[in-house]
């Protein structure tokens, strides 16, 4: 079902937009959205990694101005040009990471910036008496003087919450709530939603888990690169056709679609080269198992929010795990941060070149080296004329575009950038390389050569771990496919089981 918006002054609709756009430098983010949020509703809004989501809430809650459209909220025009000023409304947001203050207490969070006075002085035991009753109406017993982070994140959402709802929200934005909770968390968490909802409260849920925005939500709006695709009741859109909508992909199209579009067969021969065995981390990723060959490309698949950056930031060490063991070449071993995995030649193409991967003051050059230089420490100094023999050699071999190797890599643009990324995990010649997201926000022909990189480097005998959202690419150049969902590994394919239908059936569950 995809309904229509209605009427603004209808006497259901709470808060609604109409045409919201939003332009960023280089980035159209919002393009003419449509919004409606319902009194007594629990709205889920869904969209993958650049779908939008993030600005539209923040235009609804008055983090950032839009540059055209309108709001509505009890039916009259609004215009929050601050968080500040959508409070005093009755819009309100709790974030995932908690915007509070951690070490005072539970009831001066909840007071914050609106503390009762008496005879001039802070009425503490008024604070402490209205905290605790705000945290009673959520089903919550706690020592509200306690400082905050003296409680667990679970803990520490609700205190959020009856914050908003202490200063009379009406609309409520909850932004990745569940992220960091455990299953009994969620659940008491989503019996309060239920009771919130039943009290008139309209909340938008933005959830990555597909399973809690099933059980939670009684409507779905969808966005898709900044536009709207639909909205729709959750109880009538099947799983499996709400991620065709999210990916952008005609759902009769992938299950009649057969082809392999060229994906690679299992090759028997190939060695184990790391295996990971019940490897997790709470409030990360659950425990899994995981076995990458050398010449193989294993490919991950999901949705955002799947677990697919957390799996890799465990192997690479940048997340430590608690549970379970990673072996290489038959040894167990200790992969407790990026300089460890450096040493067993293991290298990581971050999702986000620009803040996580490129130095952009830095030149080409001495991107190109850093890896190289990290693994043989800053005492064995790579010299001048081997820094610049590497730059020269991975230029022409990856066909980086620049004058000069070194011009900044700020100047470069974000395909050449990924190739000059690519190039400083070669340099230091690792065994197993993993590229997460590698062919994001670049243009065609720079995703093709980057393919036929993959292609070649495990010819060659590398072991790759693939991450990509686009899953034709999963499909085209995986040799297995590891498919995960609600950060649970649900399935492995290989050989003729990787086709576009099978694994977003796997991903809807």
């Amino acid at each position: 079902m995809n309904s229509s918006a209605g009427n603004v002054t209808a006497p259901a609709t709470l808060l609604s937009a109409r045409g919201i756009t939003k332009t960023f430098p280089g980035v159209r983010a919002l393009d003419g959205v449509d919004f409606t949020l319902r009194r007594g509703e629990i709205h889920a809004l869904m969209g993958e990694n650049g779908a939008g989501k993030s600005t539209l809430i923040k235009m609804l809650t008055g983090a950032c101005r839009r540059d055209g459209g309108e709001l509505f909220f009890d039916g009259s025009p609004i215009d929050p040009r601050s968080p500040s000023q959508a409070q005093r409304l009755g819009i309100s947001a709790v974030y995932q990471e908690i915007n509070l203050i951690p070490f005072s207490s539970v009831a001066e969070n909840i007071f914050l910036g609106r503390q009762p006075l008496k005879f001039g002085c802070i009425d503490w035991d008024k604070i402490n008496l209205g905290a605790a009753e705000a945290l009673r109406r959520l089903d919550l017993e706690v020592d509200v003087t306690q400082p905050l982070n003296s409680y667990s994140i679970a803990i520490q959402q609700m205190v959020a919450i009856a914050r908003a709802l202490d200063i009379d929200a009406r609309a409520l934005v909850l932004d990745e709530p569940t992220s960091s909770l455990d299953a009994n968390e969620v659940e008491h968490l989503f019996a309060v939603l239920r009771k919130l909802k039943a009290r008139g409260l309209g909340i938008i849920f933005v959830s990555h888990f597909l399973d809690q925005v099933y059980a939670i939500s009684d409507r779905f709006t969808v966005l898709r690169n900044g536009k709207l695709v639909g909205e729709y009741e959750s109880s009538k859109l099947p799983r499996l056709e709400l991620i065709a909508k999210m990916i952008g992909k005609d759902l009769k199209a992938v299950e009649e679609m057969s082809a392999r579009h060229g994906a690679v067969p299992v090759g028997t021969e190939h060695k184990v080269f790391l295996q990971v065995k019940g490897l997790g981390r709470r409030g990360s990723v659950a425990p899994f198992d995981l076995t990458i060959r050398s010449g193989e490309v294993l490919g991950l698949a999901g949705l955002l929010g799947s677990g697919r950056t957390e799996t890799a930031r465990l192997l690479f060490g940048i997340d430590r795990a608690d549970a379970g063991r990673v072996e290489i070449a038959g040894r167990v071993v200790a992969m407790n941060s990026p300089r460890a995995a450096l040493a067993h030649r293991v290298g990581f193409c971050p999702e986000d070149r620009k803040t996580q991967a490129i130095i952009p003051d830095l030149s080409l050059r001495e991107n190109i080296v850093l890896a190289l230089q990290a693994s043989k420490g800053w005492l064995r100094k790579i010299s001048a004329a081997q820094q610049q023999q590497l730059a020269a050699d991975y230029i022409r071999a990856l066909g980086i575009a620049t004058s000069d190797a070194e011009k900044p890599i700020k100047f470069l643009s974000g395909g050449n950038q990924q190739k000059a990324i690519l190039a400083r995990w070669l340099a230091s010649q690792p065994r197993l390389l993993i590229l997460d997201e590698p062919t994001r926000g670049i243009d065609v022909g720079a995703k093709a050569e980057i393919e036929k990189q993959i292609a070649k480097l495990c010819g060659d005998g590398m072991a790759i771990l693939f991450i990509s959202s686009e899953l034709e690419e999963v499909v085209r150049d995986s040799h297995r496919v590891v498919v995960l969902r609600d950060r649970k590994q649900v399935c492995e394919l290989a050989g003729a089981e990787i086709e576009l239908s099978t694994i977003m059936k796997a991903i809807a569950g």
